[in-house]
C-alpha cells in the first residue's frame, strides 16, 4: 500500500502520532487510506451539499474497509463569475484544481481516490489529477438540477439559468418588463446542483460516466434525488474494489475511450467545452487526440437529443428517459464495448440491457436531429488551428452564413455594442483578445450571446470569438479560435465590414480577404501586452498553451 509511506515502521511513530490526532485507530493503520476529493462550498448551487455526498461516500469506504479522508478544492460558478472580471478566473481555476489534488494526494500518500466534483472545471481539473496521479479513482457528482417553473395566468412555464440571461436581452430590447425579468430570476434555480441543462457541467459529468470514471447514473440523477445519494454509498464502495484489483485511470482513460465519449457527446449535442476538456485530459493521460478526429467521430454519429438551450428539454428528462446508458445502447454499433470502466466490467454491460423510454427526449439512431454529431471543428483562414461550435444549437438557416464583421476587442465593448442596438440581422460579431492569453483566462461570451438571443438574433446574427463559450450557448456561436488574437492569429486581423463566410457542414471558417492582406494588417498588429502584471493570471498567461491542445500549462 502507498500509505505505508506514512504509517508502517518505527520511524513513522510521527507520522502516527499526527495521524492520530484526527481520530485515526490503532486497527486502522492496516487498512488501505482512501483521499476523497470534495469540492464543497457554500457560493456554488452545485456544490453547497457535496457534504452530503461525501458522508455518503466516506460511509461506504468505511464498510468496505478503508479508511477515508476528506480534503476539499476550491470550485467557481461560471454564472456568478459570468461578465466580469471574475470569469477570468474560472478556466485558470481548473489547473489549480488539478494541482491542489496532487499535491494533497502525494503529500498524504493516499492508496486511491473518490473525487466528488459538479461544477464546470472542477470536472475536467479533477479527471486531469486522475490520470496525472493514476492510482485507483472513481467519480460521484452532486448531480444537476431541476428545472424551474414558473406559474402565471394558469400555465406553467419551464424556467433555467438561460431563461433569465436571455430575459435580460428581452428587458433591454424593451420586449419585457423588469417586474416580469424578477419572475424568472426567482423561479430558474429552484435548489442545489449544477445548472439544469446540457451545459458544460453537466456534459462533463455525463462523459464522466461514458468514459468509464463513474457509475451509471452519474451525470443524470438530479441532486435532490435520494438515488444520488444511494450511488454516492456505492461509490465509495466501489472504490475498494478497484484499489484490490488494481485497476488504474490510465487503465480506463483511452484513445478508446475518450473516443466513446466523444461520441456520447455527439449525441448528447453538449458544451463545446467539452473539446477543450478533453483535449486536456488526454494530454495527461498521454495520448493525442488531434482535433479532426472529433469531425470524424462527429460525422459519424447522429444527434440524438436536444436539451436545454436548444430546447425545453432538461437532465431530469433525459435521466427519466433512461440516462447515459440509454443514448450509449442508441449509439453502440459506434462504442467501442470492450473498454473497461469503474464498474470492474467492460463498457458494453452498461447499456447492453438499457432501453429509452421516451423516444421524444433520445431519439432512435434512425430518425435523429441529424445524421452528423452536434460539436463541429471549422477550420479555415481565420483559425488555421480550429475553432469549435455547438452545431446542435444552431438555427438551419444560420449553418451556412456570410455577413459583414463588427469587431470588439473584449466582451465588455461587445455586450456595449449589443445593448446598443449596433448589431443587425446577417452581421458577424467578432470578440478577440478573449483567448486562454489574451483574456486571459479565454472567458465565456454567455451573456452576448444570450443578449442577442433575447433580441431576436440568434437566428441571424453569428458571433466568432477566440474566447469560449457557455454550454448554455443558442446560435451560431463559434469559439476557440486558433491561433488567439494575443498570438497574432488571423482573427486579429478582421476589420469591421469584412464579410466572414461560415460553413458549418463543410467545416469552414473563412475570412473573406486575401492571404497577402492578412498578412499584411497582421504586421501592422502590435506585440500584445497584458494589463495584468503580478497574480496568478500573470503566471497563466506566462504558461497557458493555445486552445486546441486545450489550454494546459505548457
Amino acid at each position: 500500500m502507498k500509505s505505508n509511506n506514512i504509517k508502517q515502521g518505527i520511524e513513522r511513530a510521527p507520522h502516527r502520532a499526527l495521524l492520530r490526532a484526527v481520530g485515526v485507530h490503532s486497527q486502522d493503520f492496516d487498512k488501505p487510506f482512501i483521499g476523497i476529493a470534495n469540492s464543497f462550498n457554500e457560493i456554488v448551487p452545485g456544490h453547497t451539499h457535496l457534504n452530503t455526498i461525501a458522508d455518503a461516500v466516506k460511509t461506504g469506504v468505511s464498510m468496505a474497509g478503508g479508511v477515508p479522508f476528506e480534503f476539499n478544492t476550491i470550485g467557481v460558478c461560471d454564472g456568478i463569475a459570468m461578465n466580469h472580471e471574475g470569469m477570468k478566473f474560472s478556466l485558470p481555476s481548473r489547473e489549480l484544481i488539478a494541482d491542489s489534488v496532487e499535491v494533497m494526494a502525494e503529500a498524504h500518500q493516499f492508496d486511491a481516490m473518490v473525487f466528488i466534483p459538479n461544477c464546470d472545471k472542477v470536472v475536467p481539473g479533477m479527471l486531469m489529477a486522475a490520470v496525472r496521479l493514476n492510482i485507483p479513482s472513481i467519480f460521484i457528482s452532486g448531480g444537476p438540477m431541476l428545472s424551474g417553473r414558473l406559474y402565471k395566468n394558469g400555465e406553467c412555464r419551464v424556467v433555467d439559468l438561460i431563461s433569465v440571461f436571455t430575459a435580460v436581452g428581452s428587458v433591454a430590447q424593451g420586449e419585457m418588463t423588469e417586474a416580469e425579468l424578477e419572475e424568472i430570476e426567482i423561479a430558474a434555480c429552484p435548489g442545489c446542483g449544477s445548472c439544469s441543462g446540457m451545459y458544460t457541467a453537466n456534459t462533463m459529468n455525463c462523459l464522466t460516466e461514458a468514459v468509464g470514471m463513474a457509475l451509471p447514473g452519474n451525470g443524470t440523477i438530479p441532486a435532490v434525488d435520494s438515488r444520488r445519494l444511494h450511488l454516492a454509498g456505492e461509490a465509495g464502495r466501489q472504490i475498494m474494489r478497484l484499489f484490490k484489483e488494481h485497476v488504474l485511470p490510465r487503465d480506463i482513460i483511452t484513445r478508446e475511450s475518450i473516443a466513446n465519449a466523444f461520441a456520447v457527446d455527439m449525441a448528447l449535442g453538449g458544451s463545446s467545452n467539452s473539446v477543450l476538456h478533453f483535449e486536456a485530459i488526454a494530454h495527461e493521460a498521454g495520448i493525442k487526440f488531434p482535433l479532426n478526429v472529433i469531425n470524424e467521430i462527429s460525422d459519424k454519429v447522429p444527434h440524438l437529443c436536444k436539451l436545454s438551450p436548444a430546447s425545453q428539454v432538461h437532465i431530469e428528462d433525459l435521466d427519466m428517459a433512461g440516462g447515459i446508458p440509454a443514448v450509449m445502447h442508441e449509439i453502440s454499433r459506434l462504442l467501442n464495448g470492450t473498454v473497461p470502466t469503474v464498474t470492474l466490467k467492460p463498457l458494453s454491460s452498461t447499456y447492453r440491457n438499457a432501453r429509452v423510454r421516451n423516444h421524444e427526449v433520445i431519439r432512435p439512431f434512425s430518425k435523429p436531429y441529424s445524421k452528423t454529431g452536434g460539436i463541429a471543428i471549422l477550420f479555415g483562414n481565420l483559425a488555421p488551428g480550429g475553432a469549435v461550435v455547438k452545431s446542435g444549437a444552431v438555427a438551419p438557416n444560420m449553418m451556412k452564413h456570410k455577413g459583414p464583421a463588427k469587431v470588439f476587442n473584449n466582451e465588455e465593448e461587445a455586450t456595449k455594442g449589443i445593448m446598443g442596438g449596433k448589431i443587425k440581422k446577417g452581421d458577424v460579431v467578432v470578440i478577440r483578445y478573449e483567448g486562454p492569453r489574451g483574456g486571459p483566462g479565454m472567458r465565456e461570451m454567455l451573456t452576448p450571446t444570450s443578449l442577442l438571443d433575447g433580441m431576436g438574433l440568434s437566428s441571424s446574427v453569428a458571433l466568432i470569438t477566440d474566447g469560449r463559450f457557455s454550454g448554455g450557448t443558442l446560435g451560431a456561436a463559434i469559439g476557440h479560435v486558433v491561433p488567439e488574437a494575443a498570438d497574432r492569429g488571423p482573427i486579429a486581423a478582421v476589420k469591421n465590414g469584412d464579410i466572414i463566410s461560415i460553413d458549418i457542414p463543410a467545416r469552414k471558417l473563412e475570412l473573406m480577404v486575401s492571404e497577402a492582406e492578412i498578412k499584411r494588417r497582421l504586421k501592422a498588429v502590435p506585440a500584445f501586452k497584458s494589463k495584468i502584471k503580478s497574480g496568478y493570471l500573470k503566471r497563466y498567461i506566462e504558461n497557458v498553451g493555445p486552445a486546441s491542445e486545450g489550454a494546459i500549462f505548457e
